[in-house]
C-alpha cells in the first residue's frame, strides 16, 4: 500500500499558488481514479482508493507547509507504511517550469514541507519534483511560490497535473523512470513552443541592431537628436579637433 502526499497550504487563497501544485496533483489522482470523498483525518484531508487494483492512500496536510511532517507522520504510523512506500509530490523551484524529476531520498533543497517530513520520518521516501522555476530576483522566492500560476502557464500546468494522474500506476509500482519519462513526453509539446515563458523567469528578447551595431533604441535616439554615428577618418578628425579645443581652455569651467 502506498501513501501519496501532496504538499501545499490549506485555504482558498492558496489554491492556485505555485506552492500548491502538490495538492493539485493528488486531487487530480483522486478524481481520475475515482477515490473515496476526501475527509478530515491525520491533521489533513485523506482519501482511499485503487490505482490499477493497488490500494493507495492520498493525503493533503492542513497544517500549512512548514508543519507538513506532523500530518504525514500520523498517517505513516497509523498504517505502518514503510518509508519507501511514501511518495511526496511537491513544487520544485530548481527545476524549469513544466519539467518533472523523480528521486528516492536525497536533500530537501530548502523546501519547508520536505524539511518537516524529513525531521519527523527521515529522508528515505520518494519525491516527485514538479518544476515551477525560480524568480529572476533570488530574494523573492517566498512571494514567487505564494503567487498564482500565470495565465500563460496554464497549458503546461493542466497537462502536467493530468499526466501525473494518468501515469500514477507506474509511480506506485516503483517504475519511477518510466513515470517521469511518460509525463515528460506528454508535456514536451507544450514546452517547445514558448508557452512556458513567464514574467518571473522569461529571458530578455534579443536586441536587434543595424549594420553599424546600433540597437533600435540607439537608432531612435540618433534620429531624435540628429546625431549620426561617426566612423573611420571622419571620427578621427573630429577627435583631434576636440582635443585641440580642450587644450585652448575654451571649454566650460576653463577646461
Amino acid at each position: 500500500m502506498k501513501l501519496l502526499v501532496g504538499l501545499g497550504n490549506p485555504g482558498q487563497k492558496y489554491e492556485r499558488n505555485r506552492h500548491n501544485i502538490g495538492f493539485m496533483a493528488v486531487e487530480e489522482i483522486a478524481r481520475v481514479h475515482s477515490f473515496a470523498p476526501w475527509r478530515s483525518r491525520f491533521k489533513g484531508f485523506f482519501s482511499e482508493g485503487l490505482i490499477d487494483g493497488n490500494k493507495c492512500l492520498l493525503l493533503k496536510p492542513s497544517t500549512y507547509m512548514n508543519l507538513s511532517g506532523e500530518a504525514v507522520r500520523a498517517a505513516v504510523q497509523f498504517y505502518k507504511i514503510p518509508l519507501e512506500d511514501l511518495i511526496v509530490l511537491h513544487d520544485e523551484i530548481d527545476i524549469a517550469p513544466g519539467k518533472i524529476r523523480v528521486k528516492s531520498g536525497g536533500g530537501n533543497a530548502g523546501h519547508n514541507g520536505l524539511k518537516s517530513i524529513s525531521q519527523h520520518l527521515g529522508n528515505d521516501y520518494v519525491r516527485v519534483r514538479l518544476g515551477v522555476g525560480r524568480p529572476v530576483n533570488k530574494g523573492d522566492v517566498a512571494n514567487y511560490v505564494l503567487r498564482d500560476f500565470a495565465k500563460a502557464e496554464q497549458p503546461w500546468l493542466d497537462e502536467m497535473i493530468s499526466s501525473v494522474a494518468r501515469h500514477a500506476a507506474r509511480l506506485i509500482t516503483a517504475d519511477l523512470g518510466g513515470f517521469a519519462s511518460h509525463v515528460g513526453q506528454d508535456i514536451a509539446p507544450l514546452l517547445s513552443d514558448g508557452k512556458t515563458e513567464q514574467a518571473a523567469g522569461a529571458k530578455r528578447p534579443a536586441v536587434k541592431k543595424n549594420k553599424d551595431g546600433d540597437s533600435q533604441d540607439e537608432q531612435k535616439s540618433a534620429r531624435l537628436t540628429g546625431a549620426k554615428k561617426q566612423n573611420g577618418p571622419e571620427a578621427s578628425a573630429l577627435g583631434a579637433a576636440l582635443k585641440n579645443w580642450l587644450k585652448k581652455g575654451d571649454g566650460p569651467d576653463g577646461l
